[in-house]
């Protein structure tokens, strides 16, 4: 089995990025962008995928996503598809793989998972971990106030095509939320991987994606700080099953958040306050820039 982990960076190799590179039975693409210091990435065990690379493979989706922007990530999808990746690991490079990074992959084999439902659109997976005031990063802000979930006793088996694994240390959750709580050192703990019958936010930080799903899964251009969550929107809309196919499991990672300013994040995710509902209650249809960007992305898919 092929599995690759793609990552995009400015930086120069992080703790995170060593560490993933030092991965056994992965392979590393970093996803190079103007910024980035690219001769740093000579001596790190990785393929560096730069922009003139970029640029000669991919040239319309390359042109459409533009520079200076994490989406640059999507290429590294493409690429690693296109490398023949069973299994591509979705992570930045701010979060600091434990030991067991990897190793419990339950991606195409039949689980038992807990199982829960809500009566709301869109379910919140950290609403059922030991910190349940806090919210996914992307979750209808106006709907935070009006969450809940049922929990089945019998549970369910499912082979997943997604799994989500959390995060301890700065958790994934958005800018209002870090104004209000203390979020610094959090440890987030659930009784057992956990699945749900609805629409769920995950991100790409700490995700996998089999093969089969990967070419549904782009990250969103123009829509601030829920670029990644409106993919994992957008995925759910356009992939439709009638059975449970998205796992989330007990954090993996530390993140070691880099440098932000919180009102710069605040003003980057009003687009995301305003809009996210309307995303998700309209038909696709009404996106049209987005739509046609998915279709030259997923044209890059064999």
């Amino acid at each position: 089995m092929k599995k690759y982990i793609v990552i995009t960076t400015i930086n120069e190799p992080t703790e995170a990025i060593i560490k993933f590179s030092e991965m056994k039975d992965w392979e590393l693409i970093i996803v190079g962008d103007l910024k980035t210091p690219h001769d740093s990435y000579k001596n790190i065990r990785c393929s560096y995928f730069s922009p003139k690379l970029q640029e000669s493979l991919y040239p319309k989706i390359s042109k459409i996503i533009g520079w200076n922007t994490s989406v640059r990530r999507n290429l590294g999808f493409i690429e690693a598809y296109n490398r023949g990746a069973d299994i591509i690991a979705l992570t930045d490079d701010d979060n600091i793989p434990y030991d067991f990074w990897g190793q419990n992959m339950m991606i195409g084999k039949e689980v038992t998972l807990d199982y829960w439902t809500t009566s709301n659109k869109v379910f919140d997976p950290l609403f059922v971990t030991d910190h349940p005031h806090l919210w996914h990063r992307g979750y209808p802000i106006t709907d935070v106030g009006k969450r809940n979930a049922y929990y089945s006793e019998d549970g369910i088996k499912i082979k997943p095509l997604i799994q989500v694994d959390l995060w301890d240390g700065n958790p994934d959750v958005d800018a209002l939320e870090r104004m209000i709580f203390d979020i610094s050192d959090i440890k987030l703990r659930i009784d057992w991987p956990f699945c749900t019958n609805k629409i769920s936010p995950f991100d790409s930080q700490n995700t996998f994606i089999s093969r089969d799903l990967i070419k549904y899964f782009m990250l969103i251009s123009g829509v601030g700080r829920v670029d990644d969550i409106w993919g994992s929107y957008l995925l759910q809309m356009t992939y439709k099953s009638d059975n449970p196919y998205i796992v989330y499991s007990r954090p993996s990672v530390y993140q070691k958040r880099n440098e932000h300013d919180l009102l710069d994040d605040f003003n980057l995710e009003v687009y995301g306050y305003n809009n996210t509902t309307k995303f998700l209650n309209k038909t696709l249809d009404k996106y049209s820039s987005i739509m046609e960007t998915y279709a030259v992305y997923q044209s890059y898919f064999n």
